[in-house]
Formats: C-alpha cells, sequence, structure tokens
C-alpha cells in the first residue's frame, strides 16, 4: 500500500510539473519573460520532488535479504 501511494504522489507531482513546464512555456512563447522564467523554477521544484518520491518510495519499499 505504501508503494502505491508513493508512486502514485511522485507522478501527480510530475504531472504537475508538467503542466508548469507547458504554462512556462506558453509564458516564453508569448514574450511574456517574467512568467517563462517563473513557471520555469515552479517546474524544476516540482520535477525534483516528484523524482524524490519516486526513489524514495523505491528505496524505502524494497525488500531486504
Amino acid at each position: 500500500m505504501k508503494k502505491a501511494l508513493g508512486f502514485f504522489a511522485g507522478l501527480v507531482l510530475l504531472s504537475l510539473a508538467a503542466g508548469a513546464a507547458r504554462t512556462a512555456s506558453l509564458g516564453w512563447g508569448g514574450g511574456h519573460t517574467d512568467v517563462g522564467f517563473w513557471w520555469t523554477v515552479i517546474a524544476s521544484f516540482l520535477t525534483i520532488a516528484g523524482m524524490g518520491a519516486l526513489v524514495g518510495t523505491f528505496i524505502h519499499t524494497r525488500k531486504t535479504g
């Protein structure tokens, strides 16, 4: 159960990161460099959090022995 919840949380964070990256792309493309920059920062943090959740779940739920 913990493994499923951890992977689900990681995938949710990565999907939020993809949405933020799309918004950043629209901002850069529309000539709004401030919007593009800050949404890129947000997308980066969400990507780091999502990958951390996935890797952390994998590490802490594997069987030892």
